[in-house]
């Protein structure tokens, strides 16, 4: 079953969701608390993890970070990380105060963007007892150094430095493309995204636009989550990764997966970044709802 929600964060924004609840029990229910990646929003592919989870006895926590989607927040369309990660422990705390969640019981979920989110949520948030990390985002100064060439390093530079003057004057903030096709700056330079996007239905659609603050990038690349992985344990960590990941690369999720501490485990699939929306989504999510059912005892 599921119903639309809204919460406050702990700064005064409203959010906005589902609580999704398996059709079998009465609960209360272990709970996946789950949001979308750089600038996604919850119906892209979150609602079918949702029901693989649900149909494993979990009742799961969705919703859109803000400025994105149904949830609140100006400036539209900005991506700032840590509002984000204060966003999930937000979230968290509605979760456990519902009366269908079992509060002692309550794992996260996150893909890319937030995939990398995880990691200082359950490294700081001690009330997480389960995490997924599927294709994260680990290093932004890392990232950026390998997706970016050098003028492209350093035209950003400009333009961040010009977006500042120019919000200083109290102008609106400048806008970047997510996605574009290939030689075009973007905030995700990456052929394999910018051609699923065109093929999944994505663009010129209502529920998500091509489109970010200039700020977003600049923020994306000073945050740094792959700090927090050593401080993740003494809950368990699952990671997700594709073996051909140009948008958040393998090699430095995997270094990050060698610096976490025990209890984790790596699922390592073939293909790229979208691989685990697209080809590789059953393998991916089976093992997620594995994992999560398994370390929050739901009975599916």
């Amino acid at each position: 079953m599921r119903r639309e929600i809204e919460f406050r964060t702990s700064d005064g924004v409203t959010l906005r969701g589902w609580l999704q609840t398996p059709d079998g029990g009465s609960g209360p229910f272990p709970c996946v608390v789950m949001a979308h990646g750089f600038s996604a929003v919850k119906e892209l592919f979150l609602d079918r993890y949702a029901d693989i989870f649900c149909g494993a006895g979990l009742a799961c926590v969705v919703y859109d970070h803000r400025n994105f989607g149904s949830s609140d927040g100006t400036p539209r369309l900005e991506s700032d990380p840590w509002l984000q990660v204060q966003g999930y422990r937000d979230a968290i705390t509605f979760a456990g105060l519902q009366p269908e969640i079992d509060r002692e019981r309550i794992g996260i979920w996150g893909t890319s963007y937030s995939g990398g989110h995880v990691l200082p949520v359950a490294a700081l948030d001690k009330r997480v007892k389960a995490v997924v990390s599927q294709v994260p985002f680990i290093s932004g100064l890392a990232n950026a150094r390998r997706v970016f060439r050098e003028e492209e390093f350093e035209e950003l530079r400009r333009q961040f430095d010009a977006d500042r003057d120019a919000r200083f004057r109290g102008e609106p903030p400048a806008m970047m493309p997510v996605f574009a096709e290939r030689g075009a700056l973007c905030a995700l330079p990456s052929p394999e995204e910018w051609e699923f996007i065109g093929g999944s239905g994505m663009l010129g659609t209502p529920m998500w636009l091509n489109e970010v603050t200039l700020r977003s990038v600049e923020m994306m690349m000073e945050y740094e989550p792959g700090r927090f992985v050593e401080q993740i344990s003494p809950a368990p960590l699952l990671m997700i990764l594709t073996t051909q990941d140009i948008c958040t690369p393998t090699d430095i999720a995997l270094d990050a997966y060698r610096r976490a501490l025990e209890p984790k485990e790596l699922l390592l699939v073939k293909g790229g970044h979208m691989e685990v929306y697209d080809a590789q989504f059953e393998l991916g999510a089976s093992a997620a709802r594995d994992w999560l059912a398994g370390h929050l005892g739901a009975s599916g």
